[in-house]
């Protein structure tokens, strides 16, 4: 017998059954976290930077005159202008690590 009929009767033998991704390892996070993407403290630094990001917003409000005709220098000082877009960054950044942060076993 020739090596390519030996070969084409050992490929004829041995087909295996096609595998595909293993999905146990996605199965086992499931199992250990409940099915739910985040933990407790995933939402808690979600909610906490959703605050940040609030009050850095209500921190931005007001600051204009009354009167259309006459400029107010409020709306350049240090809250509006340094504080608030701090904490509004600050907030971002929060969110981003309590989305990236994965669940304790």
């Amino acid at each position: 017998m020739s090596d390519k009929k030996k070969m084409a009767g050992i490929s004829k033998k041995s087909k295996a059954p096609a595998k595909g991704p293993d999905h146990s390892k996605a199965s086992d996070v499931t199992a250990k976290t409940g099915g739910f993407a985040f933990s407790k403290e995933n939402y808690r630094l979600l909610l906490i930077g959703l605050a940040l990001i609030f009050v850095g917003f209500l921190l931005m409000i007001g600051g204009g005159s009354d009167d259309p005709n006459v400029f107010s220098e409020d709306i350049f000082n240090f809250r509006r202008m340094t504080l608030a877009p701090i904490l509004i960054l600050a907030g971002y950044v929060v969110e981003i690590f309590a989305i990236m942060k994965k669940p304790k076993d």
